[in-house]
């Protein structure tokens, strides 16, 4: 059966392979699952640092005002 989900091979080094493993049967998960679940951390992760950078350049004296309304159209 055809899925709609996009599939990628990845080699994994020994070390990674083994925690991915390791921590999977711990949270009674499929090693994919598992995988699946600690990149939309990382994603999550980096996405932070990234709006935390915008934020740090933009915080600077004389900075202009935007309103919350006009910041989220």
């Amino acid at each position: 059966m055809a899925t709609s989900k996009k599939r990628i091979n990845i080699s994994l080094p020994s070390d990674i392979e083994k925690v991915l493993e390791k921590i999977a049967a711990r949270d009674d998960l499929p090693q994919a699952t598992k995988a699946i679940q600690l990149i939309r951390m990382a994603i999550e992760i980096d996405e932070d640092e990234i709006l935390n950078r915008v934020a740090n350049e933009r915080d600077a004296k004389n900075a202009k005002f935007v309103p919350h309304k006009d910041a989220w159209l």
